[in-house]
């Protein structure tokens, strides 16, 4: 079964979302190291590509997503993997079941952020950890209250963000950033994603310089660091529940 594009849901394997994809997929391998030899539930797989990079680290992985179809893709396309249907305001799980939560790029989707991060903190052992990355509000939506992605429900500044965790009962050990290295910083002269965006927009042709430059970037072009926070991509949060 192949997942349709939705203009949000990151495909792997198609080169015009490959952007995308590998802007994830630096994240995922950034956090991966906190899922090792863990039962770990991907809160919003999405796709299933995450949850299965997860695996080759994890003791188990519970793969949950409301739509049916992804659902259904995931359980095909990864067997490895646990999958659930349900809705991330009340986790399917029983209290204190895993010892992860991984929620990439999904909270932005969410009309009850808090009540989502009362539902980790349930589901959470002691000690266990909530894994998430966001778009910051600051750089994705700028100068904006209501989000431009018309997919996205809420967006959050790092301040936000931690703030949001640290109220509802997490102890937050990390907090960074998502950012352009060199490479990409030069690469179009600093305008791969609005290029991509105007491209997306106009229903236009990809200009072959522009399908060549997003075919090129790899998970090494992007730098995940604490520096400037305002001006990163995209949050990266590591909290603790106690």
């Amino acid at each position: 079964m192949t997942l349709p594009l939705t203009g949000e849901r990151t495909v792997p394997g198609i080169a015009e979302e490959n952007y995308w994809f590998r802007r994830h997929e630096a994240a995922y391998l950034h956090l991966i190291g906190h899922c090792a030899d863990a039962v770990v539930l991907e809160a919003g797989c999405g796709e299933g590509y995450g949850a299965q990079l997860i695996r080759t680290v994890a003791r188990r992985v519970i793969a949950l997503d409301y739509d049916e179809l992804t659902s259904q893709h995931v359980a095909e396309q990864y067997p490895q993997l646990n999958v659930l249907r349900g809705n991330l305001a009340m986790l399917p799980l029983r209290d204190e079941s895993v010892d992860v939560v991984a929620n990439l790029q999904v909270i932005e989707h969410l009309w009850d952020q808090e009540g989502f991060l009362a539902e980790c903190l349930r589901v959470l052992r002691p000690g266990g950890k909530l894994i998430v990355t966001t778009p910051n509000r600051l750089t994705f939506s700028p100068g904006q209250d209501t989000p431009l992605n018309p997919f996205h429900t809420r967006e959050l500044a790092p301040s936000e963000l931690d703030e949001m965790l640290k109220e509802a009962g997490f102890r937050v050990d990390e907090l960074t950033g998502l950012r352009h290295g060199k490479r990409l910083d030069s690469l179009l002269d600093g305008q791969i994603i609005n290029a991509q965006v105007e491209v997306a927009l106009s229903g236009a042709p990809w200009p072959a310089e522009l399908k060549e430059a997003v075919e090129s970037v790899t998970v090494e072009d992007f730098d995940i660091t604490p520096e400037d926070m305002d001006t990163c991509l995209d949050l990266v949060a590591v909290a603790v529940r106690a």
